[in-house]
């Protein structure tokens, strides 16, 4: 079993960096493969809801949105991490949710996802309740953890004085661990994931 850390701040060892270093360590000892996904400095475009990837299987912008979704058919869960920039998620993994859960929704659905958030001081929460959303729309189920999961500091050595934070961490690590061996011992029992049916989209203004 494999789980993906999507890191979105634009730093490469940063505070968000840091928090999901304490997953993935803790993911390991619990005999969960773990691999980073870096999203980056580069600027992501956003979703311009042209239908393009509708028909390509893909995105027509060729950027770490399709990196993203080419190997996460790999993975059997999913970390999203990012900073807080205004009360909110860091654009660059903003528009690399949109787009990828938009064209390759199917890649990501019926696997455990949890979000996670550094900030300096305030503005975790809503930017927690933002990333979360991608989830429920998308057939995720989310991993809990003992508190919110956010870690507090301006630096990684300040997010490493968090001690709470980092058991937040760790206990969401091991509770996506639990999660993704459940699943496994419902599938080796014959339980599969749920059928649905066909989406209806009901539109208020015709």
């Amino acid at each position: 079993m494999k789980v993906l850390l999507v890191n979105g701040s634009p730093h490469l060892k940063g505070c968000t960096y840091t928090a999901l270093m304490e997953i993935k360590g803790e993911l390991e000892r619990q005999g969960i493969e773990a691999d980073v996904f870096q999203v980056g400095p580069k600027p992501v475009g956003g979703c311009i809801g042209c239908g393009a990837c509708r028909k390509l299987g893909r995105c027509f912008m060729d950027d770490q949105v399709n990196e993203l979704t080419a190997i996460a058919e790999n993975y059997d869960g999913f970390v999203f991490g990012t900073p807080v920039h205004f009360a909110s998620s860091a654009g660059n993994l903003t528009s690399l949710m949109d787009r990828a859960l938009y064209s390759r929704r199917d890649l990501f659905s019926f696997k455990p996802a949890c979000a996670v958030v550094s900030c300096r001081r305030s503005g975790a929460t809503a930017t927690f309740d933002q990333i979360n959303k991608y989830f429920t729309i998308s057939n995720m189920p989310i991993v809990p953890s003992q508190y919110w999961n956010n870690v507090h500091g301006n630096t990684p050595e300040e997010v490493k004085q968090d001690l709470e934070g980092l058991q937040t961490m760790r206990t969401l690590a091991r509770n996506m661990a639990w999660l993704l061996k459940c699943i496994e011992a419902g599938k080796a029992a014959g339980i599969d994931r749920p059928s649905h049916e066909p989406k209806i989209n009901t539109n208020f203004i015709r």
